[in-house]
């Protein structure tokens, strides 16, 4: 479904919100949430009750509300965000979902009922702070997670980017070690994360040279990275097949050997 806003920080050194939108500041704010809704709640009927399960979720049908954007964020300048949440407390047969790094305890007071997932994307803190800037730091992000599951929210975790440093695996044996330390046994029962590896842009490498490159060395790794053809046509570069294949691998190994609770939907 279609987002009922569109924002996002910037922050990001290599989100997507800026090859589709530009590079000013990005914030789309809709009028017509009303109409949003009720096209929701139409579709919702029509969907019916899920009989088979997939890898979104294997009871409800699971709706990003939060493409190119940080749901967060934009609970902080608008009602929109709570309007649609609002919606699908009342929805048994399906879930609102978006992901975020940005820490908005506002939303704790907001009792979603178990019907909006919210999705905490991490990663480990010394990328983060390279590449992650003017988002919450990891410890922030991290130190929420218990709270807005006794909140009433689905927490699920969004490994994403996951950007090969040279010491990628060091980092993240940490950060799944401390999460398997300090998340509560009611967080760990419900765990799930989606792991997406980096993927980026020549154009967007272009404008982060000009102002942060200390992100494209971490970033911008041509010896690693092969062009990627999108369904519309535009050009970007992931990981080589084979050498991303095998480290896809190994980051799964890692969650299952350090943070065995959480069950990886799927990986990138």
């Amino acid at each position: 479904m279609r987002s009922p806003r569109r924002r996002s920080r910037l922050g990001d050194r290599r989100c997507y919100v800026p090859r589709r939108k530009g590079y000013s500041n990005p914030v789309t704010v809709f009028t017509n949430v009303d109409k949003i809704a009720a096209h929701l709640a139409r579709h919702v009927h029509k969907q019916g009750p899920k009989t088979e399960p997939n890898q979104c979720d294997p009871e409800a049908w699971v709706y990003d509300i939060g493409e190119n954007s940080d749901g967060s964020v934009d609970a902080l300048i608008s009602e929109n965000v709570r309007d649609i949440c609002d919606l699908f407390r009342m929805t048994p047969t399906a879930k609102a979902s978006f992901a975020t790094k940005y820490v908005n305890r506002d939303l704790l007071e907001w009792d979603p009922l178990g019907r909006t997932r919210i999705r905490f994307s991490l990663m480990p803190a010394s990328t983060a702070k390279i590449t992650d800037i003017r988002t919450s730091p990891m410890a922030e992000r991290i130190a929420a997670i218990d709270d807005f599951v006794e909140a009433g929210y689905e927490v699920h975790l969004n490994f994403s980017p996951v950007i090969l440093t040279p010491t990628w695996v060091e980092d993240w044996t940490e950060l799944l070690t401390h999460l398997a330390d300090v998340l509560s046994p009611r967080t760990k029962q419900q765990l799930a994360a989606e792991v997406i590896f980096l993927t980026h842009n020549e154009q967007l490498h272009e404008v982060n040279l000009g102002w942060h490159p200390k992100a494209e060395e971490l970033l911008w790794t041509p010896q690693n990275q092969e062009p990627k053809v999108l369904q519309n046509g535009a050009v970007n570069v992931r990981y080589r097949s084979g050498f991303k294949g095998a480290r896809v691998e190994l980051f799964t190994e890692l969650v299952a050997r350090f943070l065995p609770q959480c069950r990886i939907r799927y990986a990138f």
